[in-house]
């Protein structure tokens, strides 16, 4: 991903959250993407909004940073 993405202006130079989310607590259409996967790593707002979801932990540090926004994990 090389495009900047507008996560609103909320969020503009904001802390974000990073925590992996089971594929059992997603709908079936996200499971479907993402066969044999066993979780995915949510990007959340300090608002607690999902922003956005990523395959592995390490793709959603990369597109916090890229996006100028500090990310910190959740356990």
């Amino acid at each position: 991903m090389n495009e900047k993405f507008d996560f609103g202006p909320e969020s503009a130079g904001n802390i974000v959250y990073i925590r992996r989310v089971a594929m059992d607590s997603l709908p079936d259409e996200v499971r479907r993407q993402v066969p044999g996967a066993d979780a995915l790593y949510a990007v959340h707002g300090a608002d607690g909004e999902r922003l956005a979801l990523v395959k592995d932990r390490s793709l959603a540090f990369l597109l916090a940073r890229q996006n100028e926004l500090t990310p910190v994990s959740v356990h």
